[in-house]
């Protein structure tokens, strides 16, 4: 067996053919795992990052596993900088599910060998941070085994998530839904359809593209501006992300960017994306001077009809667990995120500093009464920095 590193882009093209061979054997797949989206990930979010890619191949030369990773300089708990080492997707708050794929029987070597490597190249980091990987993920669970070996300082946090598990047929799944929300799918589409000339369509052509990603933007941008909020397109480099994204995507077959028109303008936009019977909803914008016609709520509903129509069985929403999503069946899941250090190493300091201050709010917060907190955490607010648009939450249209 070889373990191969690389440290540039284009020495990963070579095993594009191999990548999605791997991928295809590994049960925990997804969008976010794959050349496409890492790649158009990487020229958009990595100019400041050294790439470091552990690929494992067996006697016969396949690929057996991939460890995507990059490394940054950054700022933590306002101390010195920092090299922190990432799952290659990670720190631009577009990336979920972020994993480490293995074939079948090569997870306990292949964590191994990556935990190996790292001591190897103990010069090139100071902390690993691997955020929301599945919570299953076979490779996940030996890393944090092998790191506890060596006495690694180790910390594994829990976010929330969730999706709808999709039946086979559209009255089924309705039934999971509440009676009012049954009748407001209902009347709230042909309501629409009485007051405008209504259109949804999913963009399958890709000189169609620029013109619904253009209106993804401006309404998106449009509703978070008007709620005191920067808005997630504000980034040049995030548009372009999602130009080069959405041509790669639409070439495999995986695009699912729905468009809502009123009287032939673009008055809605979803933009999600299907890996094998799954569909990944990222990012929507919607007219928010419309509120009374709930035009984001139409959308979802006629594509979750037709994507119950073409075999899709799962609709995730990803990160977090807003009360609009269980209102559509949304079902709570779970990412795992380790961090860890070697010993005795200032990444391993800001670790258990890290916990410790956890541990502490959280015992505080379980002694204080509900106005006690509500006020310390009022006093915090000015010198808080103010946290950015969740990235990958959408736009809360019901």
């Amino acid at each position: 067996m070889k373990l191969r590193i690389y440290h540039q882009l284009d020495e990963l093209t070579a095993l594009r053919g191999a990548w999605d061979q791997l991928l295809s054997a590994y049960g925990w797949s997804t969008t976010f795992s794959t050349w496409e989206w890492l790649s158009c990930w990487w020229r958009a979010f990595g100019k400041n990052s050294q790439l470091f890619a552990l690929a494992l191949f067996d006697e016969g030369s396949r690929l057996v596993g991939l460890a995507p990773f990059s490394v940054t300089s950054e700022h933590v708990m306002g101390g010195r900088p920092i090299r922190v080492l990432r799952l290659m997707g990670d720190g631009s708050g577009d990336s979920d599910n972020l994993d480490i794929p293995v074939s079948p029987g090569f997870e306990q070597i292949f964590s191994e060998m990556v935990i190996e490597s790292l001591e190897r190249h103990r010069n090139l980091w100071e902390m690993c941070q691997f955020n929301t990987l599945p919570a299953g993920s076979p490779v996940a669970i030996w890393l944090a085994a092998c790191a506890a070996d060596k006495r690694w300082t180790c910390r594994e946090y829990e976010s929330r998530c969730s999706a709808i598990a999709l039946p086979e047929n559209w009255e089924r799944y309705t039934e999971k839904l509440s009676s009012e929300d049954r009748k407001n799918l209902v009347r709230y589409t042909e309501r629409l359809k009485r007051r405008y000339s209504t259109s949804i369509c999913r963009c399958s052509d890709e000189q169609q593209l620029p013109a619904c990603l253009d209106a993804l933007f401006r309404l998106h941008q449009e509703r978070w501006r008007s709620a005191g909020e920067p808005g997630s397109f504000a980034s040049a480099d995030r548009r372009d992300f999602y130009h080069e994204l959405s041509r790669c995507l639409l070439q495999r077959g995986w695009l699912e960017l729905w468009v809502l028109e009123l009287n032939q303008e673009i008055a809605a936009v979803q933009f999600a994306f299907r890996y094998r019977d799954t569909v990944f909803q990222l990012q929507e914008g919607y007219d928010h001077s419309r509120p009374s016609d709930r035009i984001g709520y139409v959308l979802r509903g006629e594509v979750l009809k037709r994507l119950i129509s073409e075999g899709i069985r799962k609709y995730d929403f990803l990160g977090g667990e807003d009360a609009y999503k269980s209102r559509w069946a949304a079902e709570p899941g779970s990412y795992r995120s380790i961090s860890l250090a070697r010993p005795l190493t200032y990444g391993a300091l800001l670790l258990q500093t890290s916990d410790l201050a956890m541990k502490s709010k959280e015992w505080l917060r379980s002694r204080l009464s509900s106005s006690g907190w509500s006020f310390l955490h009022r006093m915090d607010q000015p010198i808080r920095r103010k946290p950015t648009t969740k990235l990958n939450s959408g736009s809360q249209v019901g």
